[in-house]
């Protein structure tokens, strides 16, 4: 049965209205996740949710266990994954309270982990693409539905953080055409991406980072103020998105994989053998 995971940033660390509700650490060859994986059902659909931060927002974006997080909902048989994240807008028609749906990223981080394919085994997935297109277009479908401030497309800046951009940096982003700006896209969208999985975002505005003249600049404050009222609107569409019936995917997603794997079958470590399989 298909299970749709969902994995919650600043503000969203729990999905309260799960009936038939579990929880349960997973083990993986990365280590740890971020936070047990809750899962249950919402009417007919099974799903599995993920605080990315852990509990308590224990974790700054650099120390998210992104291998250990993917590998987990993957394990327990996620087949596509709604990431909820709180962002910055670099753009004016795109202000605080916009739920954007981006549709591509500049990868700015420096020291994460992004693959799951070392230590006897290497791939090359192509990513031109980072999101799901069918995924996308269910969840602008289940956010027009809910919210009129709804933004489809637009390019995501993901720093390593945990600080936020200087002004320079913040307008050099702008001058590149950035949307908005976050910390938790990549290496996510990646792994996902290797594993084989839809993946989406509804990133939250929270505010407008430190580029905008007549605006404050961005606090953990006002980020946090902010988020209380977009965590409603993100519970609204993922309840939604559990009655949606599941669509094929036309982006390609479960066959990334296919033509990746550049080492040989008879080169691979018992080890790499046992990470690959559940990919394949």
């Amino acid at each position: 049965m298909a299970v749709l995971g969902v994995i919650g940033g600043s503000g969203l660390y729990d999905l309260a209205d799960l009936a038939d509700r579990d929880e349960r650490w997973v083990t993986t060859p990365f280590g740890a996740p971020s936070s047990p994986v809750v899962t249950g059902r919402i009417g007919n659909t099974r799903l599995a949710f993920l605080a990315r931060h852990g509990r308590g927002h224990i974790l700054n974006p650099s120390e998210v266990p992104y291998r250990a997080n993917i590998f987990a909902l993957r394990s327990l048989g996620v087949d596509r994954i709604l990431s909820v994240s709180a962002v910055g807008s670099l753009r004016e028609d795109l202000p605080p309270m916009t739920a954007v749906i981006p549709d591509q990223i500049i990868d700015q981080t420096r020291q994460r982990p992004r693959t799951f394919f070392e230590d006897g085994v290497v791939a090359h997935v192509g990513m031109a693409d980072p999101f799901c297109g069918t995924l996308r277009a269910t969840l602008h479908k289940r956010l027009t539905s809910v919210s009129e401030m709804a933004a489809m497309d637009g390019t995501y800046l993901c720093i390593e953080g945990p600080q936020f951009s200087t002004r320079a940096e913040s307008n050099l982003y702008r001058s590149w055409g950035a949307s908005i700006i976050g910390m938790t896209a990549m290496p996510e969208a990646r792994l996902a991406r290797e594993a084989g999985l839809c993946y989406a975002m509804m990133a939250m505005v929270t505010d407008y980072d430190v580029w905008h003249d007549t605006e404050d600049d961005v606090t953990v404050e006002a980020v946090m103020r902010v988020l209380q009222s977009n965590g409603v609107v993100a519970g609204d569409v993922i309840r939604l998105l559990a009655t949606e019936d599941v669509q094929a995917c036309e982006s390609g997603c479960r066959e990334a994989l296919a033509s990746a794997v550049v080492t040989a079958d008879t080169g691979l470590s018992d080890a790499a053998r046992s990470r690959l399989a559940l990919f394949r």
